[in-house]
């Protein structure tokens, strides 16, 4: 396939076959109403993971910070994320504004998609119903919620005994053994899958028929899974990993682009990151597109593209 990996970004359709760097937001206003056949995308969580990651409107100056246990910690915890509860009632808003933000967005990606194509959404486990809600306003079904089992995860859950101990309460410490402070090891993810609907007085079979969407390949998908099951498991492959905080694989990808579309169909990511579904798109003969804000990934992006066959 050939690709094309230096556009600029106007207020012309998008190129096939490209990455954009710029607000997806603004972007995505230039694509055709009904020309995009899955939209695969690993969004914002909105839970802190890095500047990026920041959703809200709430500055408070200890967010994205660090304590001296956090630098002691190395890679796996960098950043100080807010607790559940938040830090003031501020904080407390975190969940709406995601929300609202996912609000701006959802209803061009309904107008870009044809009637009885897929949606397949990373959201995070935290604040994903909050993207559902925006999702279902802006006109989506929700069909199904698949479930991401990753090879590992750390587990950040302090310990409530040492607490109590650099405090000097020994007592509580005997009492509160074994407690700990966050959660358990986060190994599963959701993947939300939405639909667009079809027309009113079709069948899903009419819709496969004139917009080539709206079923899915089972064979394809036991390419990638032992059942047709709503479970997937694995994760980055040797040497695959290191681009992106949170980069899925390319694999993964792969698995649910062929789920949904055929081969010349179009896949979009507005949030591209690292670009693993543009690389799994072009692996499998599909046409893609790509938006990102960070320069830095776009180049990332553009090198992976690149290096493909």
């Amino acid at each position: 396939m050939h690709t094309k990996t230096e556009p600029t970004a106007t207020s012309a359709a998008p190129m096939m076959n490209s990455i954009y760097q710029g607000d997806s937001i603004e972007l995505i206003k230039a694509v055709e109403d009904e020309s995009v056949h899955l939209i695969l995308s690993d969004i914002p969580y909105g839970i802190g993971a890095d500047d990026w990651d920041v959703i809200h409107d709430n500055k408070n100056t200890a967010y994205l910070g660090s304590s001296p246990a956090q630098k002691s910690a190395g890679a796996v915890f960098k950043k100080r994320g807010k607790p559940i509860n938040g830090w003031s009632e501020a904080d407390r808003a975190i969940p709406k504004q995601y929300q609202e933000w996912c609000t701006k967005w959802a209803p061009d990606w309904y107008r870009t998609l044809k009637p009885g194509a897929s949606v397949f959404i990373f959201a995070g486990r935290r604040l994903a119903h909050r993207c559902v809600c925006a999702m279902e306003d802006a006109g989506f079904s929700l069909k199904d919620n698949l479930a991401w089992i990753r090879n590992r995860a750390p587990h950040r859950a302090q310990r409530l005994s040492v607490v109590y101990d650099k405090r000097g309460d020994a007592e509580s410490a005997a009492e509160w053994d074994g407690w700990r402070i966050g959660n358990l090891r986060p190994i599963y993810e959701p993947i939300l899958w939405f639909t667009k609907p079809y027309k009113i007085g079709t069948t899903i079979a009419d819709n496969v028929l004139e917009h080539g969407v709206g079923a899915y390949n089972q064979t394809a998908f036991l390419r990638y899974a032992p059942e047709p099951e709503n479970i997937l498991h694995g994760g980055l492959e040797k040497n695959e990993g290191g681009l992106h905080p949170t980069q899925k694989s390319v694999k993964l990808m792969q698995a649910l682009i062929e789920l949904t579309t055929q081969e010349g169909q179009v896949v979009l990511d507005p949030f591209a990151g690292s670009g693993s579904t543009l690389v799994a798109a072009q692996n499998l003969g599909r046409n893609f597109l790509g938006f990102e804000a960070s320069p830095e990934y776009v180049e990332i992006c553009r090198k992976r593209i690149s290096s493909e066959p």
